[in-house]
């Protein structure tokens, strides 16, 4: 069982220092919130709204997005895309601090972008939200113990540019967590000294 305790252990134990933030738009953050605590420890997930050109349509991913020009930090970058897209508003005494940066790259659609995940603890209770229908269609919690169950693996499966194409994924209910957001729990977990069932021989670049 993981517990908050353990999530912040684990951050002292192995403090990341981020790397100088330009605010630009391939530089992203995402808020990995939790609330609760002990067995009922949960963490935060939405879907996206399903929109043309957006590479992430329809993914189960966790709150946040891209740099824009008046961010100062990285984390400055996933509390206020929180606030924007589920109506959260994400306090210092929230955080608990940083994971590593995840390379993002897609061949497919040419570019790069640098992913920095931060981690939160809202309280014992989770905060009410308010999805921005034009981006979010769903905001849904997870129990962590949930992730760490090899029972809930699953693969995701798609096609695309006629290709057929499997990846892990984490079921929950109608919802799959795969792709980027189940490489983001992949670090977590590595930061934990945890297995994590979804992706067993995960190692972080």
């Amino acid at each position: 069982m993981v517990s908050i305790h353990d999530i912040q252990q684990a951050l002292r134990r192995e403090p990341y220092e981020p790397r100088p933030f330009v605010p630009e738009p391939s530089h992203a953050a995402v808020a990995m919130m939790f609330a609760g605590s002990g067995r009922e420890l949960e963490l935060c997930f939405i879907r996206r709204a399903e929109r043309a050109g957006d590479p992430w349509s329809g993914h189960v991913a966790f709150p946040g997005g891209r740099a824009s020009p008046g961010d100062l930090t990285p984390a400055a970058v996933a509390e206020r895309e929180t606030m924007e897209e589920v109506g959260i508003r994400l306090r210092p005494e929230h955080r608990i601090g940083p994971l590593p940066e995840l390379p993002v790259r897609r061949d497919d659609l040419k570019w790069n972008m640098t992913l920095s995940p931060f981690l939160y603890h809202v309280g014992q209770q989770r905060l009410p939200h308010r999805a921005n229908a034009k981006e979010v269609a769903e905001v849904f919690w997870v129990p962590v113990a949930h992730l760490f169950d090899e029972s809930t693996t699953t693969t995701y499966d798609f096609v695309r540019n006629g290709e057929a194409l499997s990846f892990p994924g984490v079921a929950h209910g109608r919802n799959i967590i795969w792709g980027l957001t189940l490489r983001v729990l992949g670090v977590f977990a590595e930061r934990l000294q945890q297995p994590f069932p979804a992706l067993p021989d995960y190692q972080h670049p």
